[in-house]
């Protein structure tokens, strides 16, 4: 615990390195879990995928869990 999973657009390899070790350094600090405890998975997905893969299958069914939903904090 926790099983994190980011899906976006696809990037090179650097990038997602360095995005994944700073969600990585942010749960350790903020959250307190120990890095064994980790999972973290890079998904990328295609732009003509992301409508029907990610906001149709995804976003739209749990928007009322949403934290942030295009870029608005919707948590006070």
């Amino acid at each position: 615990m926790p099983y994190i999973v980011v899906k976006a657009y696809p990037k090179d390899e650097e990038t997602k390195k360095k995005v994944v070790d700073k969600i990585n350094q942010v749960f350790v600090e903020e959250w307190g879990c120990s890095p064994q405890a980790l999972t973290i998975l890079l998904e990328e997905i295609a732009p003509d995928d992301w409508v029907e893969k990610v906001v149709k299958a995804e976003i739209e069914p749990k928007k009322d869990k949403m934290m942030i939903l295009s870029g608005k904090k919707l948590y006070k």
